[in-house]
């Protein structure tokens, strides 16, 4: 377990102290940014699947490597 430092606007941190125990706050604090990071890898993964599926562009990189010969650098 890490111990990570954050900035929260004081109203919030005031509002937060008022509803949610100190020996819950860890708890609900990791799993709204867990919940987030999900939600920002999803959206993520959504892009990238996309632009794999997206049949235009992969006909103009197979075109592009065919002509320029890929990306112009030496294998090492």
């Amino acid at each position: 377990m890490s111990k990570v430092m954050f900035s929260f606007p004081d109203k919030l941190v005031i509002r937060m102290k008022s509803v949610i125990p100190a020996r819950e706050r860890s708890k609900v604090l990791a799993a709204l940014l867990e919940q987030e990071i999900k939600s920002r890898e999803q959206h993520l993964y959504t892009c990238a699947k996309e632009l794999e599926d997206n049949k235009g562009l992969t006909e103009e990189l197979t075109t592009w490597d065919r002509e320029f010969g890929g990306d112009g650098l030496k294998d090492v």
